[in-house]
């Protein structure tokens, strides 16, 4: 265990004015989620919203939402993406179907996007992929035909927008995740968001039989989220970072998870959430810039390695940029990257270690297909953080360390 200061990869503290209504929330949580719900319905300009337990669980109700509208039972994402995706479409009884994404973007690879669409296919789910949009109104050309839904996975892009319209609301239903290191947090949560009164009606089906969090879960989460809240920080972040037991920065495939509504709690401890989100967003689009000036689009660093940007900031779109992806040449150069930075407590992570197709639980799913994009990024992925606990030294540390 190294004792230094050691930064999180990604982060959004709560301040004491959010600890205290998520305490008064455990008392008195029916207030506090209608609150919430009605901010989410003003801010999103939507007309339904519901407050689930987690991202992976509001991906499940929302499949099983659309499952129940469809005979179909395909679903299709991109073959780069969170492991919680394909954990949420295996529990909801669907079949997980995958398109290789483009070498310049974590979108989808358009070329082969329509051919991976089949009369099996329920639905398509487009990740905005470290706050980064994916063509969503391509995408919608594209299923418009086929009686495909879109559903929106803006889990990291939370405050984000394309071509003027927020992220979420663009494809017939979308889902944030409120989970740690996300754009905002109530240590775990997930919110769905629709104008489709069709798939409205039907996750309500669902939602009316989830079981609301009783009051000895609340105490014991809202201690977590206390915990969290204090060593996120990287003064302390040293320790459960040195911890392995906690498995921080892994990625697991989930067989199973509860589904249950958000809890009166974690609805207070998002008081004035979006204050919160847009001033950290900004944050967040300012260090991107200030690594993307240091940095430039390629680089050389004191060992001469290779390294590039994933994408340029100047797109049109407001990008949140939970964290900034940039590139390494081969997969020993990221590894060493990674532990240099690890050494260093300076927070620069690799990703999701594989494709979908790998996953060892569902790659018999796939009978020996490939997708080389989505193979390349999981081997040679870098991600830099970008939240507002980075001090300017520790931006200049990290800048130091990729060139």
């Amino acid at each position: 265990m190294n004792i230094q200061r050691t930064i999180p990869p990604a982060a959004a503290p709560i301040d004491f004015k959010n600890i205290f209504h998520g305490l008064t929330g455990i008392f008195n949580g029916k207030r506090h989620i209608e609150k919430l719900k009605e901010e989410v319905i003003k801010y999103f300009d939507i007309k339904h919203v519901f407050l689930i337990s987690s991202g992976k669980a509001a991906i499940t109700l929302i499949l099983l939402a659309l499952k129940s509208l469809s005979s179909k039972k395909q679903v299709l994402i991109p073959a780069y993406t969170c492991f919680s995706v394909p954990s949420a479409i295996v529990k909801a009884g669907l079949k997980v179907s995958l398109c290789d994404i483009g070498s310049k973007a974590f979108d989808f690879d358009y070329k082969l996007l329509q051919k991976a669409i089949n009369k099996d296919t329920l639905c398509v789910i487009p990740n905005h992929l470290f706050g980064i949009p994916s063509d969503i109104e391509r995408i919608k050309e594209i299923c418009k035909d086929n009686d495909i839904f879109i559903v929106e996975d803006a889990a990291q892009a939370m405050g984000g927008t394309y071509n003027g319209k927020k992220l979420g609301t663009i494809g017939d239903v979308g889902f944030f995740s409120l989970g740690r290191g996300k754009n905002i947090t109530c240590g775990s949560g997930g919110i769905i968001i629709t104008n489709s009164d069709q798939i409205a009606n039907a996750i309500a089906m669902c939602y009316s039989k989830l079981e609301k969090p009783g009051f000895l879960e609340d105490i014991k989460e809202f201690l977590q989220v206390m915990l969290m809240n204090l060593f996120i920080r990287p003064s302390f972040y040293w320790l459960p970072a040195g911890l392995p037991f906690l498995k921080l920065g892994q990625t697991t495939f989930y067989k199973d998870f509860p589904i249950k509504r958000l809890s009166g709690m974690k609805a207070g401890l998002l008081h004035g959430w979006q204050e919160k989100l847009e001033e950290a967003n900004q944050i967040r689009r300012k260090n991107a810039e200030y690594f993307e000036e240091r940095l430039r689009l390629r680089l050389r660093s004191r060992q001469k390695l290779r390294l590039r940007l994933r994408l340029r900031l100047s797109n049109g779109n407001t990008v949140s940029f939970l964290r900034l992806p940039l590139m390494a040449e081969s997969r020993e150069i990221r590894d060493e990257i990674f532990s240099l930075s690890n050494k260093k407590g300076l927070g620069v992570s690799a990703m999701y270690p594989m494709p979908i197709n790998e996953i060892e639980e569902i790659r018999n799913q796939f009978n020996g297909s490939v997708f080389p994009s989505a193979k390349r990024i999981s081997e040679t992925l870098l991600t830099i953080p970008t939240h507002h606990l980075l001090s300017e030294k520790d931006k200049e540390r990290i800048s130091i360390l990729l060139q």
